[in-house]
């Protein structure tokens, strides 16, 4: 047994050399100020800040190919390139992975400097008196005088996507969401206080603009708004409460208790607080604005359709005779298939019961029969269809209202909406004159949003230093070598330990697809009746079991590209608690 010890010993003496030698240009220890006349540089990977009890960090983030942005992000091992980002400077202009800094200026500017020596960003201040950059533990990067300590600027007054407690959103700041999962550029999603004082979520894209929390169709007081407070701010404690101006507040279901938060306007336009114990657990959502994803406007693109099912998720569809753009963005939805004709002659309309598009309507006709209202779409060359409902909240019931549209955007399949859409195409289009359901699209997400740097730079001349370098970077390779040899013989030791847990993962798999298949052969409720607890008597809901069953096998379903994000089930969860 001494043999083995001795080989682990040695292990743990050369992985503490490596990373003692395997940086040749490494400076001192990491610290979470630098001083005027310093830099931090890209091309050294210990050029990072890190705030004085280690929560935060600040440094150069990869965010595509060869493209950096200095960012701010939640200290986490083995994070890599997934990190918990809070904070960037230069989201929409990524600099190049060499030569690039951040310098601090005596003058009292700080300057974010790409390999062209071109100023990327900079906080445009200037002081007569010594300055610093320092990181702060609530995850506030400031700039301020030694003497006196006046802040001339900080991070928390030019939020990107995320708020950190007690970190205010005022009038003059907003919150954008990022493009997409991986692509952190400024996305279509705001938060921001209006000009009326409410705090709202708008879709702001290039093509269109509209707001939809709160829901546009209520009254400012009717959403428990006020408008009459013009401080406008709002902000979360530690705790998990929220407090707007404007009346709006909430508590995080975990309220109370001592853990990380952050509030973030994601990318698909969702608002939510996150939560988590520590830097080695997952986030969880605590809170979220919207249960229902599919009223999120721009979230399906123009000419397509938003359908919601608690057990699958969220899925966009174009409509009938449209094609998508591209299958790997949504947000820019379907373009038509079929050549289209103003002549009344040449045109017919096409139902889709159950269908909303929310805006961009002519205007709105009360007591218009179907006939009155297909006659006012035909007689507007540009009229898409017409939407055909009984119902509008703060006008009478009972009688028909048209609302012709100029575009088709914002659309979702609700069972429980009460009106149809009736959409213009040509007769020869073979569509039929009624269409309940459009087929949900598979989305492909096999296309990498990767940011691009279209720059030219000068090479430089090699020299001994480098090669020099190289030299001492093979000999390190060897040590690491002879180190994964020692690895592979403690691996080998334990194969025999694996076989015994490979056999319980695979028992398990069996038990899902027998479950499964009974789901698909036997009705639901006689495979709930199996699995629940006989002492609750029948005493239970039914519905909600059935939602827990199937997000309970979609979690552990084999293929694991098709389970559910963590997201994904808390969404689900609360669709089902707030449905009726």
């Amino acid at each position: 047994m001494a043999i083995p010890f001795f080989f682990l010993y040695l292990l743990l003496l050369l992985l503490l050399l490596l990373s003692v030698l395997s940086s040749p240009f490494s400076s001192a220890a990491p610290s979470d100020t630098l001083s005027e006349g310093s830099s931090l540089s890209i091309e050294n990977t210990n050029d990072v800040l890190i705030s004085q009890s280690g929560i935060f960090s600040a440094g150069f983030f990869p965010v595509g190919d060869n493209a950096y942005c200095f960012t701010i992000w939640f200290t986490e091992p083995f994070c890599d390139n997934n990190c918990s980002v809070i904070w960037m400077a230069n989201r929409d202009q990524p600099v190049n992975g060499k030569k690039s800094k951040l310098s601090l200026l005596h003058s009292g500017n700080l300057l974010l400097i790409d390999a062209g020596r071109s100023t990327v960003w900079a906080t445009n201040t200037a002081s007569q008196f010594s300055i610093k950059l320092h990181l702060h533990d609530n995850g506030n990067l400031l700039l301020y005088e030694k003497q006196g300590g006046r802040v001339l600027w900080q991070s928390f007054d030019y939020p990107t996507d995320t708020l950190l407690p007690q970190q205010p959103l005022t009038k003059d700041m907003q919150l954008v969401s990022s493009r997409s999962r991986r692509n952190y550029s400024s996305g279509f999603y705001k938060l921001y206080f209006d000009s009326d004082n409410v705090l709202r979520l708008r879709y702001d894209s290039p093509e269109t603009s509209s707001i939809y929390w709160p829901n546009t169709w209520l009254l400012t007081w009717d959403g428990g708004r006020s408008t009459f407070n013009s401080t406008r701010i709002a902000f979360f404690d530690s705790l998990g409460n929220f407090t707007s101006s404007d009346d709006f507040t909430f508590t995080s279901p975990d309220y109370g208790m001592r853990v990380q938060r952050i509030l973030k306007i994601d990318y698909d336009g969702n608002l939510r607080l996150y939560s988590r114990e520590n830097v080695r657990n997952r986030w969880i959502v605590s809170w979220q604005a919207m249960s229902q994803p599919c009223r999120i406007h721009g979230i399906c693109g123009p000419n397509s359709m938003c359908n919601y099912v608690p057990s699958s998720g969220r899925r966009c569809s174009c409509l009938p005779g449209f094609k998508a753009k591209d299958y790997s963005d949504w947000s820019l939805g379907c373009e038509p298939e079929l050549n289209r004709s103003c002549s009344r002659d040449v045109i017919s309309y096409l139902k889709l019961s159950n269908v909303e598009f929310f805006g961009y309507e002519y205007g709105f006709f009360p007591n218009y029969t179907m006939q009155m209202c297909e006659d006012l779409c035909s007689k507007m060359c540009n009229c898409k269809g017409f939407q055909l409902r009984f119902s509008r909240r703060y006008y009478p019931s009972n009688i028909p209202y048209c609302y012709p549209k100029k575009a088709l955007l914002n659309g979702q399949y609700s069972p429980h909406f009460d009106g149809d859409i009736y959409l213009k195409v040509p007769k020869t289009s073979g569509l039929s004159s009624s269409y309940r359901h459009v087929e949900d699209s598979v989305l492909d997400c096999s296309v990498k949003n990767v940011a691009q740097l279209n720059r030219t730079y000068s090479k430089s001349h090699q020299n001994g230093t480098l090669k020099s370098v190289m030299w001492f970077a093979c000999g390190v390779g060897v040590v690491e070598f002879f180190s994964i040899v020692l690895v592979w013989y403690f691996l080998i030791r334990n194969q025999n330990n694996l076989g015994a847990a490979n056999q319980v993962e695979m028992e398990h798999q069996r038990l899902v697809i027998q479950m499964r298949e009974k789901m698909k052969k036997e009705a639901v409720d006689s495979v709930i009746e199996m699995i629940i607890d006989p002492k609750l008597e029948g005493k239970y809901d039914r519905a909600k079991m059935e939602i827990l069953v199937m997000v309970a096998l979609n979690c552990v379903n084999e293929d694991r590209e098709a389970r559910p994000s963590m997201k994904q089930v808390v969404e689900m969860l609360l669709h089902q608690q707030e449905s009726p």
